[in-house]
C-alpha cells in the first residue's frame, strides 16, 4: 500500500466535529444490532437498513488518512479508522512494536508454525495499542485493529522494488504462508477476531513500480491461464482461510483498472470464491483511475464503476491532488439512479460485519481481546521470537567449511552494512533505540581484534563513493575478513524498481579489493538484500568460504547473526531455503512488464540458475529413502506420502522438506514443477525419523479453457530437501517415483 500522505492531521475538520462525538449508548440499546443473541448477519442487517444514503458515502469514502468513518451519534455508532501495516510488525502506527524480519526472509523459513506466531504476535501488540488509541479518541491513520497485511503477490521479477514484502515466487508457498499469517492475525476466538486481515494487492501486481514505467499507470496484460495459475491460487487460498478483507491494486488488468474491475471482484472473488468481506482500494488507487489511468476523467464515473464492480472503501490519497475522496460523488450516482441504495447497502454490510467481529458493538466484558494494552509491546517473549524467526531466515548459500565458526585472532569488517541500523528493510515497526543492533557488534564477540572499515558512504546513498584505502588497510594482516554488502530501501523498495542485478555502487569492487588484498585468507560474505544480486564471481571464488543471505533481519540481527555463525543456541543451524529462483545471469530475465509466465520463476524458467528456488545449506546433511505411496489414484483424490528422514551428521538440525509434482502429458497447460507440500521437521544427529504427508488433490488441478480440472494420465512425485534435477545440490538427496490419476475431474471455476 502506497503511503504518500503526510498531509491529513487538519483534514479531519473538513468532515466536521461529529466524527469524534461521544457516542450516546441510550437509545442504541433498543437496537437489535446491539443483541448479542442475535446472529452475525441479522445484527449487521440492522445497521445497514438504518443508514442514510449520504452516511453510506461516508463510511464508504474515508478508509484511509482522511478518516476515521465518522460516528453515527443518532445509531450509537462510533467512528472508526481503517487501514494498520501490519506486515512484520505494527508499521506506522505511533508508539513502538516488535520488529519482525520482513516478509521474504519470513517466507524463506518455510515454517507454517512460525509465521502464524509472528502473526499472533503482531495482532497481540496491534490489538494492544489500538484499544488504548480508542480509549484516546485517537483517530488518526494506522491506529485501527484491522491491517493491511499480509502482501501476497508473487515475486515474479527479481528486479522488482517490492518484493521484499512477499512471500516469494510460488503461488502454493505464498497462499500456505498466507493462510498462516491470516489465521495467527485473526485468532481463534469463536466469536472475535483480535485483528482483521486483508490480503494484498489484488491482482497481477508483481511490478513495475518505476521502470520502465508508473505502477499508477500500469496495464498488466495477462493470459487467462497465468492469471487463474499464478496470479490468483494464493488470494483464493487467503480467502478460504478466512480473511475479512483483500485489497484491489493499482494497475489495469488486461485495460480494466483493478478497483474498478467487476470480473475481479465480483464475479471471480465473490461469486467464484464465495469471498464475504471487504474490498478496499489501494491508497489512491481509485483516484489514479482519473489522473493516471485516465480510465474515466471525473469522479463521478469513477465512482459509479467502482461500486458497481464490487470496491467497498475507498482509501483516498493526496487531497492536494483530488479536492475530495472520489466517493463523495455516492450520493449524486444515487440521485441518479447510476448506483442503486441496495447496492450501497451491500458495500457497507461487510464493513459493518468486520468492525462487528472485532467486538465494537458488544459489551467489553465479553470480548478477551478487548482487555489487551500498549502493555503488550515488545515483551520478552515477541523479542526472543524475533530472534527466531530471524535466525530460520538466514539462507546459507554457500559453504566450504568456514561455518560455524569458533572465534579467530584478528578479524576485517568491511562494508556499507556493517555498522548500521538500517537493516530492517521497508514496512518496519519502529523500536526503542536500545534495541536496535548491528552486524559489527554482532561479530566483535567473535575475535580478539576487530579491523573495521564501511568504505562506502552511507547505505542509503548507494554506495556511490568509495574508499579503497580504508578497506584495504582493514583487511590486511587478519584471520578472516567478513564482508556485509547488499541493498537499501532507498535502492530496492516501494517506489524503487532495481535497473539490473548488479551490486549496489562500488560495492562488488569492495569485495574485489577484499580478495585481492587478504592473503587468501577465508572470507564470510554476508548480504542484505531482497531481490537476487550478481554474485557469481563471488560464489566461484575458492576464498569466498561462505556466504548468508540474511535479507532484512530487522531488531534481532546481531542476536540472530552471532548464533547462527557460532552455532551455539538450538535452532542455529541455518535452515532457511530460498523461497525464489536465483538468476545466474540478467539476461536470463524477461522484459519486467511483460506479464507472460513464461522463463519466470522455477514453474517456468528457463536455463540454469545461480541458487534455485528451494535451495539452501545446512552444518549437517539429510538422507531420504523408503518412499511409498498409492500408485494409483482417483480425480480428486489425495495423495498420501510416507518416507523416512535420517539426519546423517553430527549436529541436531531441521530440515525443510519439499516435495513437488510434474506432469507427464507435455501438451497440458501445466508448469514444468510444482512445488505441492512442505513442512520442516526438527532431527538430532544421527537419528531417523518416518515423515507422513499428503498432497492435496486441488493442487494437481489446471486452469484449462474455462475452469479446473484434473486430468488422468501418469505424474511424477519427488521428495527431498530441494527441487529435483539441480546441478546446485543442497545436503541431502530427492528421491522420485510416479503414480497413474484415473478419470477427470471438473472442481469448477474456484
Amino acid at each position: 500500500m502506497e503511503r504518500k500522505s503526510a498531509m491529513l492531521v487538519a483534514v479531519f475538520a473538513v468532515w466536521g466535529a461529529s466524527v469524534f462525538q461521544e457516542v450516546s449508548s441510550a437509545p442504541a440499546d433498543d437496537y437489535p444490532y446491539r443483541n448479542v443473541s442475535l446472529s452475525w448477519d441479522v445484527r449487521v442487517e440492522d445497521i445497514v437498513k438504518r443508514l442514510t444514503v449520504e452516511e453510506m458515502q461516508m463510511q464508504m469514502a474515508l478508509g484511509g488518512p482522511d478518516g476515521p468513518a465518522p460516528a453515527i451519534p443518532r445509531l450509537g455508532i462510533g467512528a472508526y479508522q481503517w487501514g494498520s501495516e501490519c506486515l512484520r510488525g505494527d508499521a506506522s502506527a505511533p508508539g513502538f512494536a516488535t520488529a519482525f524480519p520482513q516478509a521474504l526472509g519470513l517466507a524463506a523459513t518455510f515454517d507454517y508454525d512460525l509465521i502464524y506466531r509472528v502473526a499472533e504476535a503482531i495482532s497481540v501488540e496491534v490489538r494492544g495499542k489500538h484499544n488504548d488509541f480508542v480509549k484516546e479518541k485517537n483517530f488518526v491513520w494506522h491506529t485501527s485493529a484491522s491491517c493491511f497485511s499480509p502482501l501476497i503477490n508473487i515475486m515474479r521479477d527479481a528486479r522488482w522494488g517490492r518484493n521484499q514484502e512477499t512471500y516469494g515466487e510460488d503461488p502454493y508457498l505464498s497462499g500456505s504462508l498466507g493462510t498462516a499469517y491470516i489465521k495467527g492475525l485473526q485468532g481463534t476466538h469463536l466469536r472475535y477476531v483480535r485483528a482483521s486481515g486483508c490480503c494484498k494487492h489484488m491482482n497481477v501486481h508483481g511490478g513495475p513500480e518505476d521502470i520502465p514505467v508508473s505502477r499508477f499507470s500500469f496495464n498488466a496484460i495477462v493470459s487467462e491461464e497465468d492469471w487463474r495459475m499464478t496470479h490468483l491460487p494464493a488470494f483464493k487460498t487467503c480467502v478460504d482461510a478466512g480473511t475479512l478483507g483483500l485489497m484491489c491494486s493499482y494497475n489495469r488488468i488486461n485495460g480494466v483498472p483493478a478497483c474498478a474491475n467487476k470480473k475481479l471482484l465480483t464475479d471471480i472473488a465473490r461469486n467464484e470464491w464465495g469471498f464475504r468481506g471487504y474490498f478496499t482500494s489501494d491508497q489512491a488507487a481509485v483516484e489514479n483511475i482519473i489522473v493516471y489511468h485516465k480510465y474515466f476523467n471525473n469522479s463521478l464515473d469513477t465512482a459509479v464503476a467502482c461500486a458497481n464492480a464490487g470496491c467497498d472503501l475507498e482509501i483516498a490519497g493526496d487531497l492536494n491532488v483530488l479536492p475530495h475522496p472520489v466517493y463523495f460523488s455516492l450520493v449524486e450516482a444515487v440521485k441518479q439512479g447510476r448506483v442503486t441504495e441496495a447496492t450501497l447497502r451491500e458495500r457497507v454490510r461487510p464493513l459493518f460485519y468486520t468492525r462487528m467481529r472485532l467486538g465494537e458493538f458488544d459489551p467489553p466484558e465479553m470480548n478477551p481481546y478487548s482487555k489487551l494494552t500498549s502493555a503488550v509491546v515488545e515483551t520478552p517473549a515477541h523479542k526472543a521470537l524475533a530472534v527466531e524467526a530471524a535466525m530460520k531466515s538466514f539462507v546459507l548459500l554457500k559453504n566450504d567449511g568456514g561455518l560455524p565458526v569458533t572465534g579467530f585472532g584478528t578479524i576485517g569488517v568491511v562494508g556499507p552494512f556493517a555498522n548500521t541500523t538500517k537493516i530492517f528493510g521497508d514496512y518496519s515497526p519502529v523500536i526503542p533505540e536500545e534495541d536496535k543492533s548491528t552486524v559489527l557488534q554482532a561479530l566483535t564477540p567473535l575475535a580478539s581484534k576487530v579491523q573495521f572499515a564501511e568504505g562506502c558512504d552511507e547505505v542509503n546513498k548507494k554506495c556511490a563513493t568509495y574508499d579503497s584505502e580504508s578497506v584495504i588497510k582493514a583487511v590486511t594482516n587478519t584471520d578472516a575478513n567478513f564482508v556485509i554488502l547488499g541493498t537499501g530501501i532507498i535502492y530496492e523498495a516501494e517506489f524503487f524498481d532495481r535497473p539490473d542485478m548488479d551490486l549496489p555502487g562500488h560495492q562488488k569492487q569492495l569485495l574485489q579489493d577484499v580478495l585481492a588484498h587478504s592473503g587468501g585468507k577465508p572470507t564470510y560474505l554476508l548480504l542484505f538484500n531482497a531481490g537476487p544480486l550478481n554474485i557469481t564471481f563471488a560464489h566461484q571464488e575458492p576464498s569466498v568460504v561462505a556466504i548468508l543471505e540474511c535479507f532484512f533481519p530487522a531488531q534481532a540481527a546481531a542476536e540472530a547473526i552471532r548464533h547462527v555463525l557460532l552455532n551455539d543456541v538450538p535452532g542455529a543451524v541455518p535452515s532457511g531455503r530460498l523461497p525464489f529462483t536465483w538468476p545466474l545471469l540478467a539476461s536470463q530475465l524477461p522484459p519486467m512488464v511483460d506479464y507472460s509466465m513464461k522463463r519466470r520463476t522455477y514453474r517456468y524458467f528457463e536455463g540454469e540458475p545461480l541458487y534455485p528456488f528451494g535451495y539452501g545449506l545446512s552444518y549437517t546433511t539429510f538422507e531420504y529413502s523408503n518412499l511409498t505411496h498409492s500408485q494409483s489414484i482417483t480425480a480428486g483424490e489425495s495423495l498420501s506420502l510416507s518416507f523416512h528422514l535420517k539426519n546423517s551428521g553430527k549436529v541436531d538440525a531441521d530440515e525443510v522438506v519439499q516435495v513437488y509434482i510434474g506432469w507427464r502429458d507435455t501438451s497440458l497447460p501445466a508448469p514444468k514443477i510444482q512445488l505441492a507440500r512442505f513442512t520442516r521437521v526438527t532431527i538430532e544427529a544421527g537419528q531417523q525419523v518416518i515423515v507422513k504427508l499428503e498432497v492435496e488433490a486441488k493442487i494437481m488441478g489446471l486452469w484449462i479453457n474455462d475452469g479446473w480440472f484434473i486430468k488422468p494420465g501418469m505424474m511424477d512425485v519427488f521428495v527431498g530437501g530441494q527441487q529435483p534435477n539441480q546441478k546446485r545440490m543442497a545436503g541431502s538427496n530427492v528421491l522420485s517415483s510416479s503414480f497413474t490419476i484415473t478419470d477427470m475431474k471438473y472442481l469448477g471455476r474456484y
